[in-house]
C-alpha cells in the first residue's frame, strides 16, 4: 500500500523522488520521507503527514546526490509519526531503506537483535530489516548482506535500500509487494507503481516474488534471493503522463467518474461490434474450451471488485446458466475451499496487486483449478500469475475510491457471460440484441453525467445526515452495496446496502424522518416489489431517494427525490444505476470538506493482508 520510489543516475535525485512521491501519495499519506547520498554522506528527512508536510520541513533546502529513495506511508506497525516514517536506518547509519509490506516475524527478530545490543527508535516492523542488514554486513558485500537478511524474513516486502558504503548502488527486492524498475538512458527509477515512472521512461521490468535487482548508473542485474541471475523482459507502459493528471477536474475521482464513457468504450473496443452476434475476448482463447466446460465459476475479489463479482454472478447465471459463487478473496484461502479440476476461479482486481486476491489466486492454482484474471494494470502480479485473463483497458485509476474500474469490470463480466451463453442458452439473434445494447451503454452514461446539477442539489439536502440506507434487487443489490461503500469511503457517513426485501428483516428498525433511503427502482420484474418496499419506508416517515429509468405517478408521489437514468436491458442496469450513486457520494463528500482523493485510513491497491 505504501508508495516507494528510488533513483540512481546522472541527475539530482531529490526532485525526481519528490515528484514520484506526489504521484504515489494515493497509496498512503500518513507520513513521508526521503534519503539521498552524496560524497559518502546520508541526507535523511522525514515528516508525519503528507508530502506537502515533508516539503514544508525541507523548506527549500537542497538534498544533494544522484541516488536516493523516498516513501509515502500507509501505517501498519506503529502510529503515524516522524519516528515511524520511512526511510529507516541502522544504528550506525550505514543502511537506509524503505519498505512496503509486513514482516510477520518482526517481533522475534527484534527480540533477538535487542538481545545482541541493537537499539530501536521506531515501533515499525521495517526497522528490523535495517539492523539485520547491518548485522550481516561483516566480511561480505552489500548485496550478500541484504540477501542474508532477507533469508530470515517471513512476510511480504517491496524494498529499496541504499548505503553510504556503496554510494552508487541501489538494491531492490520483492516478495508479495509490487516493484517496477524503470529503465532510462544512464538512469533508473524504481517504484511500487508505474505512475511515478512514466514521466521519465515507459520502458520497465517487473520484479517477480523472490527477486532482487542491483542497480547502478552503469546498469542493473536481476537475481533470485538465492543468487541465481535472471533474464527479464523489458515491457512498455501503455498509458501516458497526461492520463495520470487531473486534466482540469477538481479531483481524480470526479475525473474518473466522467471518464467512464471513454473507459467503457476502451473496454469494449475490438471485443464487440454492432451487427455481429459474438464477443471476442482474445485473452481467453487459450482456455476457451476449459471455460465452456466449467462445472462452476468462482469469482474472487475485495471491496469494489467483490461487488463487481456479485453483479457478474447475476450476469453469468442468468445468461449462460452456469453456477457461480462469489468469494471474498480475503477469506478464500483461510476456509479450506473445496475446488474441483473443472472449476474456474476468476480473480478480479483493478491493480492486479491486491494481496488477498493474489493469495487466493495462488491457493486456487495449488488446488488444480483453472485460474483467470480480470485486472486493469498490464504486467501486474495477477496478470502474470493467472493462466489467462482479460485486461480492462480502463486507463490509470488514481482516486482511492474506485469508479471507472467497477464499470469496466462489470462490462468484462457481461461480455464473458455472453461469450459463454452463445450457442448454449442464447441464439445468435438474442446475442445480437445484447451486444448492440451493451455498445450503447457509454453514450447512456454520458447522458447520466448531464444530471450532475440535480445530484449536487440533492447532496446539499442530505450532506449533514449521519446514516444512509441503499436498497436494490437482483443485479442492482450489489449496486446498493457499492453506492453505500462509496459514501462511507469518502464522506465518512455511515451507510449500508441491502437487498430491498431484507429491509423488513432488521434495517427497518432504523428508519425515521432523519433516515434517507436510496432505492434503485427500475422498471424490471421487481418494480412492483420495490414500490411495496418504498411504501414501507414512507409509512415510517423515511425519506426516499429513487433512481429510476421511467417516471410514473406512484413513484413521484412516494419519493422525496428522483434521479432518472436511461433505460437498458435488465442485465446491464448496474452499469447505469451506479453512476448517480458515485456522483452523489462525491458531491456530499465535497460539501462536507472531505479529502475525496485521499480518504482517511484508506489507500489505493491494498498490497498487505
Amino acid at each position: 500500500m505504501c508508495g516507494i520510489v528510488g533513483y540512481v543516475g546522472f541527475r539530482e535525485a531529490a526532485p525526481i523522488l519528490l515528484g514520484g512521491l506526489r504521484r504515489l501519495e494515493y497509496r498512503g499519506y500518513d507520513s513521508a520521507g526521503i534519503a539521498t547520498l552524496h560524497e559518502g554522506k546520508l541526507y535523511l528527512l522525514k515528516a508525519q503527514g503528507r508530502v506537502d508536510d515533508l516539503l514544508a520541513r525541507l523548506n527549500g533546502r537542497r538534498l544533494p546526490g544522484h541516488i536516493g529513495i523516498a516513501h509515502t506511508r500507509w501505517a501498519t506497525h506503529g502510529e503515524p509519526s516522524d519516528i515511524n516514517a520511512h526511510p529507516h536506518t541502522d544504528m550506525r547509519g550505514i543502511v537506509a531503506l524503505i519498505h512496503n509490506g509486513i514482516i510477520e516475524n518482526y517481533a522475534s527478530l527484534r527480540t533477538e537483535l535487542e538481545r545482541k545490543g541493537y537499539a530501536f527508535r521506531s515501533q515499525t516492523d521495517t526497522e528490523v530489516l535495517a539492523h539485520l542488514i547491518e548485522a550481516f554486513w561483516i566480511g561480505c558485500d552489500f548485496e550478500t548482506a541484504v540477501r542474508r537478511a532477507l533469508s530470515l524474513v517471513v512476510g511480504a516486502y517491496g524494498l529499496a535500500i541504499i548505503s553510504p558504503r556503496e554510494p552508487d548502488t541501489l538494491i531492490i527486492a520483492r516478495k508479495g509487494s509490487p516493484l517496477i524498475l524503470g529503465i532510462g538512458e544512464g538512469e533508473y527509477i524504481v517504484a511500487s507503481d508505474a505512475s511515478a515512472i512514466v514521466e521519465h521512461t515507459r520502458q520497465v521490468i517487473y520484479l517477480e516474488d523472490g527477486e532482487m535487482a542491483i542497480v547502478r548508473p552503469t546498469g542493473y542485474v536481476v537475481k533470485s534471493i538465492e543468487n541465481v541471475e535472471k533474464t527479464k523482459e523489458i515491457c512498455t507502459i501503455e498509458w501516458s503522463l497526461e492520463q495520470i493528471e487531473r486534466g482540469g477536474f477538481e479531483h481524480f475521482m470526479l475525473k474518473e467518474i466522467f471518464e467512464q464513457p471513454t473507459s467503457l468504450e476502451n473496454t469494449l473496443r475490438g471485443r464487440i461490434h454492432p451487427g455481429r452476434p459474438e464477443v471476442q475476448l482474445g485473452g481467453l482463447l487459450p482456455v476457451r474450451d476449459r471455460l465452456l466446460q466449467a462445472r462452476r465459476i468462482i469469482l474472487v475479489g475485495c471491496g469494489t471488485s467483490w461487488h463487481a463479482g456479485l453483479v457478474g454472478e447475476y450476469l453469468i447465471e442468468s445468461l449462460a446458466r452456469i453456477p457461480v459463487e462469489v468469494e471474498y478473496a480475503s477469506e478464500f484461502r483461510y476456509r479450506d475451499p473445496i475446488l474441483y479440476p473443472d472449476d474456474v476461479v476468476i480473480a478480479i482486481s483493478q491493480s492486479g496487486e491486491t494481496a488477498d486476491t493474489l493469495a487466493a489466486v495462488r491457493e486456487a492454482r495449488a488446488r488444480g483449478a483453472l485460474v483467470l484474471g480480470i485486472c486493469n494494470v498490464v504486467g501486474s502480479s495477477i496478470a502474470r500469475e493467472t493462466e489467462a485473463g482479460v485486461y480492462l483497458h480502463a486507463g490509470p485509476e488514481i482516486g482511492v475510491a474506485s469508479t471507472k474500474a467497477f464499470t469496466s469490470q462489470v462490462a468484462v463480466l457481461a461480455m464473458l457471460a455472453l461469450m459463454l451463453a452463445r450457442g448454449r442458452t442464447l441464439t445468435d439473434a438474442e446475442i445480437l440484441v445484447y451486444v448492440e445494447e451493451l455498445y450503447q451503454i457509454p453514450e447512456k452514461i454520458r447522458r447520466i453525467l448531464d444530471i450532475r446539477p440535480a445530484i449536487q442539489e440533492l447532496a446539499q439536502r442530505f450532506k449533514d445526515v449521519t446514516n444512509f440506507l441503499y436498497l436494490g434487487r437482483g443485479p442492482n443489490f450489489p449496486v446498493a452495496l457499492e453506492g453505500a461503500l462509496k459514501l462511507k469511503e469518502i464522506s465518512y457517513i455511515h451507510a449500508e446496502g441491502y437487498p430491498a426485501a431484507e429491509m423488513k428483516h432488521g434495517p427497518i428498525a432504523l428508519i425515521d424522518e432523519n433516515m434517507p433511503v436510496v432505492f434503485i427502482a427500475l422498471h424490471d420484474g421487481t418494480y412492483e416489489k420495490i414500490l411495496s418496499n418504498i411504501q414501507e419506508v414512507r409509512a415510517r416517515r423515511g425519506q426516499v431517494i429513487a433512481i429510476t429509468d421511467a417516471l410514473d405517478p406512484t413513484l413521484e408521489e412516494l419519493a422525496s427525490a428522483i434521479l432518472q437514468i436511461p433505460g437498458t436491458l435488465d442485465p446491464f442496469t448496474p452499469l447505469l444505476a451506479v453512476v448517480p450513486l458515485q456522483l452523489l457520494a462525491y458531491e456530499i463528500a465535497v460539501l462536507r470538506g472531505c479529502d475525496v482523493d485521499k480518504p482517511r485510513n484508506l489507500a489505493k491497491s491494498v498490497t498487505v493482508e
